[in-house]
């Protein structure tokens, strides 16, 4: 069990129109200048966009893998640890991430990953 960093990596790469903005300590993803999500490869944490609903529901089912980040503009963040999530799990979740920022044509142009 557990995600290798540049198995999320990947992950990122393979969807549509995605920037990176690096940083000291992390770098951060967005499509078309919304983030959706940052990595911190120091602590092997991912931080997701995601729905309020959905962050509460992780975050109470499994405590041990995440955490809440934030909430903002309607939506709660939350922090993967990746050494503690298998792959496909987490591919759904930065899909749902990249979902939940990119503008509806491009998601019906890129269905799920």
């Amino acid at each position: 069990m557990g995600v290798p960093g540049n198995q999320f990596l990947r992950t990122v790469d393979r969807l549509a129109e995605v920037e990176r903005a690096k940083a000291r300590d992390y770098t951060a993803f967005s499509v078309r200048g919304r983030r959706f999500g940052y990595y911190w490869p120091r602590t092997r944490t991912v931080g997701l966009k995601q729905t309020l609903s959905e962050q509460t529901a992780l975050v109470s089912e499994r405590p041990d893998v995440f955490e809440v980040q934030f909430t903002a503009g309607g939506f709660g963040w939350v922090v993967v640890h990746l050494p503690r999530i298998e792959a496909d799990e987490l591919t759904e979740l930065v899909y749902e991430a990249w979902r939940l920022s990119a503008p509806e044509p491009l998601v019906e142009e890129h269905p799920f990953i």
